[in-house]
């Protein structure tokens, strides 16, 4: 019993070959879509689109705990989110402002203190 249909390929001829006999490639052929093939550009958008959320999620966290290493990260993988042109823009913008914001929270606690650290007793 088999768990999977086996894929018919077309044959390809000389016009639609992508590259020579040998190199290990696989002719690509002028019938095949983008649906029987897997798509690299959803799978980097995925991959941007949990960039985004990640650097939301840390710079929220950053504003309370460890300011000096989560505000510069969030702020790196919101501009990574956004250079790969994730669908989730507004959270990337947001953990980039975060982000900014953490390191403003860190040189305000600095310059108060003399210290990165939070002070609630008098």
């Amino acid at each position: 019993m088999t768990l999977t249909a086996p894929v018919h390929r077309p044959k390809a001829d000389a016009a639609t070959m992508a590259t020579g006999p040998g190199t290990g490639t696989e002719p690509v052929s002028a019938s095949e879509t983008s649906a029987t093939r897997p798509d690299s550009r959803s799978a980097r958008t995925r991959d941007a689109d949990g960039l985004a959320v990640a650097s939301f999620v840390l710079g929220l966290v950053g504003l309370l705990v460890m300011n000096i290493l989560l505000g510069p990260a969030a702020i790196v993988m919101a501009v990574i989110a956004l250079v790969r042109s994730t669908s989730r823009r507004g959270r990337a913008f947001l953990g980039l402002a975060l982000g900014i914001a953490d390191l403003v929270v860190l040189a305000c606690l600095v310059t108060g203190n003399g210290v990165a650290a939070w002070n609630f007793g008098g």
